[in-house]
């Protein structure tokens, strides 16, 4: 799945919500279930995700969301096959961005 976020140090649950197409619920789930995930929260309790769990989040909804794992087989394929996962993982996110602009190109021509 190819997410656009702009360039930003922090994003709110809304916006990577709206990103993932999922329910801000959903990630609210996903940060208790995953130790990577560890969004800052402001005085007034505001989740604010940084780039870093943007990615983790991407891999996260890759396992479950498009690979069909269970939560409970996506945290130990997380903590044990991490490092191959994650480089598979960046190949495929490259493909498909490579993907996407060949396809904006292809609807500007």
């Amino acid at each position: 799945m190819y997410i656009e976020l702009a360039e930003k140090r922090y994003y709110s649950i809304g916006e990577v919500a709206t990103a993932f197409n999922v329910n801000a619920s959903l990630l609210r789930f996903w940060e208790k279930e995953f130790d990577v995930l560890k969004p800052k929260k402001n005085a007034k309790g505001n989740r604010k995700f940084t780039p870093e769990d943007i990615q983790n989040l991407r891999l996260i909804y890759h396992l479950v969301k498009e690979r069909g794992f269970t939560l409970e087989g996506a945290k130990i394929h997380l903590k044990e096959e991490r490092k191959e996962s994650l480089s598979n993982f960046q190949i495929i996110s490259k493909l498909e961005g490579i993907k996407q602009q060949l396809i904006n190109i292809k609807n500007q021509l």
